[in-house]
Order: C-alpha cells, then sequence, then structure tokens
C-alpha cells in the first residue's frame, strides 16, 4: 500500500478564473470568455425568438491581451463563461532586457512581467517612457491579470513626481 502516496507540486486558493453568467445579462465593456480566450465586448446584438427555439445573442468581442477579434453566437438563455480581470497599478523602477523591473504600493518587487511586443498597443507609449525612466523619470504601468495571464495594459505619469 506505499503505492498510495500522494505529492502535490503545487496549491492554489482554489478559486475560479472564471464564473458563468447569462447570456441575455452580458452588456457592452463587460468581459466574456470565447474560444477560451478572455475577451471584452464590443459589440452585441440580440434576435427575436424563432418560430422554434430561444432568442439569439450575437457577441463581438476582442481579446485583451492580444486585440483579436472573436465571434460567438448563443441562446439568450445559456450561461457564458466570464473572467475574473483584475487591474493592478505598479511603478516603473527599471527595464533588465525582456523584462520589467516593478515596485507595487507596498515596496514588494516583481520582474516576471516581459516587456510587450511591438504589436501590442501599449509598446509604444511605454518604449518612450522607459527611455526616460534611465534619466530619473517615474511612471506608472496598469497591468491586467485575467485566466492566468497577466500583461502591462497601460502606462500614467507617476502621481507622486
Amino acid at each position: 500500500m506505499a503505492d498510495d502516496d500522494h505529492h502535490f507540486e503545487s496549491a492554489d486558493s482554489g478559486a475560479s478564473s472564471t464564473y458563468p453568467k447569462q447570456c441575455s445579462a452580458l452588456r457592452k465593456n463587460e468581459y466574456v470568455v470565447i474560444k477560451g480566450r478572455p475577451c471584452k465586448i464590443v459589440e452585441m446584438s440580440t434576435s427575436k425568438t424563432g418560430k422554434h427555439g430561444h432568442a439569439k445573442v450575437h457577441l463581438v468581442a476582442l481579446d485583451v491581451f492580444t486585440g483579436k477579434k472573436y465571434e460567438d453566437i448563443c441562446p439568450s438563455t445559456h450561461n457564458m463563461s466570464c473572467p475574473v480581470v483584475t487591474r493592478s497599478e505598479y511603478q516603473a523602477v527599471s527595464v533588465d532586457g525582456e523584462y520589467l523591473s516593478l515596485m507595487d504600493d507596498n515596496g514588494g518587487m516583481r520582474e516576471d512581467l516581459k516587456v510587450p511586443t511591438p504589436e501590442c498597443d501599449v509598446y509604444a507609449q511605454l518604449k518612450d517612457k522607459l527611455e526616460k525612466l534611465n534619466e530619473g523619470e517615474t511612471f506608472m504601468v496598469t497591468v491586467l491579470k485575467a485566466m492566468g495571464e497577466e500583461m502591462v495594459v497601460g502606462t500614467k505619469q507617476d502621481k507622486s513626481s
């Protein structure tokens, strides 16, 4: 019976990265999971009930990390998965190769976030501010987290400088 030993590599809080929400209750600018990706709804329309069935909701959404456009049609009474999305702000401290050094409000450091790729909307403004970082100018970055992914999605002037 020695084969019954259990070994766990890691554990988490058990909280889900998504929650269910009825399709008819979704609204524009909310988040939804389409084809396994966290997306922000940019357009939606509801068709009338047909002779045989439910009203259908047509969703057009953009991936929050890649900006790729996704579409989905589902009955208004069905549940859709919605990602738990969190926004955090950090002060940019430095950049080392492709990784950013960021500091939170409590002085905690993190150096595990990559600089966004040139295809991302935030890349140009981040690149300009990183150059000014060497001159002693500080700025804040907004980090979006959903479904186990994180990415810098915005920058702004540091309120303390």
